[in-house]
């Protein structure tokens, strides 16, 4: 069973200086960058200081990307300097073992040395009583030689594969995430900013060409009835969604296309339905579709001490990832990125790194991370998704965003993060959430709230694997559980090819609810409930 149904979505983006709610009308008419009337745009991506550069690194080690200095924008790939080699253990001190006594007891009866000179592998074997002053009095002791060193023993090394996940598409199951928005109306009393998802309505356009090929890439201009108007780009699957409330669409709308600065496609009148569901526009464009062939890869990565249980694995598999996308499309121009953020007080707040070719020094960027700081729950993940929109974005490309977080955002802050999510969906950004373990409900509902306005997926660690602290089952009705390397390289192969790729029947672990395809199948007596 697969439903027709997208998504369409209403929020609610104010800034924490608002002293008290406003209704949506109001609050976008005194927001910066937004106009009254129909045909909304997006707010700008608000502005940052410059992030403070490491004092060891000098100007020469700054990238320029296209002749312009980046050193206020992100941090340089060049690794630092090696730290020097540790001291030299000291010497061994001599072990004393006083002779037996001729008492029977036990207790008269001394051992010294470590449970290694027991016998590292009798670890169970409880340790002797230790011996008082007056022993050693009563004693002559004898000095024996120490046992050689032995080599520690080997830890395991986090690798790739072995990190489980799921993941859910909200634009695939309109009807459920309705009922999960109703369900977690308290959540919008405690954070005035957070996001209200609708999705019972949306416009889709779908833009072909004359063999019924998608055109990616291409600017759709939706012109509303007071003249105002809103451009957004299609995806790789030839598609731009439009959401009424968002876009504060008005009942009468056209539709065009342009591409490369001339129209493709003629403008052509639509009445916006107002009845649950989705309804979906066809453009045929007047010239061939092409297919993408630049991919923009930004990774933004919470790196406070809450994600410490899972860091070293999550760079495992990130690197993995980045090799596996990197050798299968090797005639895909890949450019990869990072933004490591913490939070206010700690060493960092963001500390980026520019998109770049260069696979290698990307790979060696990732490997130096740490998780250290945070303290409290919340982190600055606004000021991680203000950089990392912000960087230098290809028009031309697949773009794609990585958030990997454990937190939301601080109360105050959502409003901005919101802001900067409706940023990166008027860039034609997806935004991409992996939950890691801590995620609570403020921190699923952005997530998937970013993920269905940039036509994305959610998705979110698991028990499985055993790594880490346990993760909260999420409030989703049915998912696949899979390795986490493969389902990330299957939702970018997604976003590359323009269509969606499904696990195979061995990559599977285990099936919560009734799957179809990204869809729950519901129930034959299931009605839309009202927002």
């Amino acid at each position: 069973m697969r439903s027709r149904y997208l998504t369409g979505v209403t929020m609610f983006a104010i800034l924490a200086s608002v002293p008290a709610p406003m209704p949506i009308a109001t609050a976008h008419a005194q927001a910066p960058g937004s106009q009254q009337g129909f045909c909304r745009t997006a707010d700008p991506l608000p502005r940052l200081d410059p992030e403070t550069r490491p004092q060891q690194q000098s100007n020469a080690d700054y990238k320029t990307e296209g002749g312009r200095d980046s050193r206020d924008e992100a941090m340089p790939m060049a690794p630092p300097p090696p730290p020097p080699p540790p001291p030299p253990p000291p010497p061994p001190s001599p072990v004393y073992a006083p002779e037996a006594r001729s008492d029977d007891s036990a207790e008269a009866v001394v051992v010294t040395g470590s449970s290694a000179e027991r016998g590292a592998d009798d670890v169970s074997a409880p340790a002797p009583p230790a011996a008082s002053s007056s022993d050693y009095a009563r004693t002559s002791p004898t000095i024996v030689p120490p046992h050689p060193p032995r080599p520690p023993r080997p830890q395991p090394q986090p690798q790739s594969g072995i990190l489980t996940a799921g993941e859910h598409d909200d634009l695939l199951n309109p009807e459920l995430y309705a009922a999960y928005v109703n369900r977690s109306g308290d959540l919008g009393q405690e954070v005035r900013a957070l996001p209200r998802v609708d999705t019972t309505r949306v416009v889709t356009v779908k833009v072909n060409d004359r063999s019924g090929q998608p055109i990616p890439f291409a600017d759709v201009v939706v012109t509303c009835s007071d003249g105002n108007s809103i451009t957004m780009a299609t995806q790789a699957d030839g598609s731009a969604v439009f959401f009424p409330g968002l876009d504060r669409l008005s009942e009468r709308i056209t539709v065009a296309a342009r591409k490369g600065g001339r129209t493709i496609a003629d403008a052509r009148p639509v009445l916006v339905a107002d009845a649950h569901g989705g309804q979906t526009v066809g453009l045929t464009a007047s010239q061939a579709a092409t297919k993408a062939t630049k991919l923009d890869l930004m990774l933004v990565i919470d790196t406070t001490g809450s994600m410490g249980d899972e860091i070293n694995y999550l760079q495992a598999e990130l690197r993995s990832i980045i090799g596996a996308i990197t050798a299968k499309h090797r005639n895909l121009d890949i450019r990869i990125g990072f933004v490591f953020y913490r939070d206010l007080g700690d060493e960092y707040v963001t500390r980026t790194i520019a998109f770049d070719r260069d696979i290698g020094r990307v790979q060696g960027a990732l490997a130096q991370q740490q998780a250290n700081g945070g303290g409290d729950y919340p982190e600055a993940m606004d000021q991680a998704l203000i950089r990392a929109v912000g960087q230098d974005w290809r028009p031309d490309a697949v773009k794609s965003l990585l958030l990997v977080a454990d937190a939301p955002p601080h109360d105050d802050k959502f409003g901005r993060t919101w802001i900067a999510a409706e940023a990166a969906r008027a860039k034609r950004i997806h935004i991409t959430p992996v939950a890691a373990s801590g995620v609570a409900d403020k921190a699923e509902y952005a997530m998937r709230a970013m993920a269905a306005a940039t036509q994305s997926r959610y998705l979110f660690l698991t028990d499985d694997s055993g790594v880490g602290n346990p993760h909260a089952p999420p409030a989703i009705d049915c998912y696949l559980v899979t390795r986490l390397d493969a389902l990330v390289r299957r939702v970018i192969d997604s976003q590359i090819s323009g269509r969606r790729i499904e696990p195979d029947d061995k990559e599977v672990i285990r099936s919560v609810g009734k799957y179809d395809a990204g869809k729950c199948i519901l129930p034959a007596d299931f009605k839309w409930r009202n927002q």
